[in-house]
């Protein structure tokens, strides 16, 4: 149990790094890139959570993950379908 309260705090500022290195520069709010990996080494922890309130970018609302997909219509009310019959 004590070795979590080292785990969890190393866990959350490693991806942190990591989400700052996937994410594009043109995403990244208030610094820049390597501006927010020099606070998240130096702060650790805070700084992973500033990364995550502040600096993350927003999400749009209409992007909904990436990996949803449109309404599943029937195919006797799919216009497309009906048309190839």
């Amino acid at each position: 149990m004590r070795l979590l309260i080292y785990i969890i705090p190393l866990a959350i500022t490693l991806y942190a790094i990591f989400d700052i290195a996937s994410t594009p520069q043109e995403q990244i709010r208030y610094l820049p890139k390597w501006g927010w990996i020099v606070i998240v080494l130096l702060l650790e922890t805070l700084g992973a959570l500033a990364w995550f309130i502040a600096g993350r970018p927003k999400r749009s609302p209409n992007s909904g993950g990436g990996n949803r997909r449109g309404k599943i219509i029937p195919p006797d009310d799919n216009p497309d379908f009906l048309r190839g019959l």
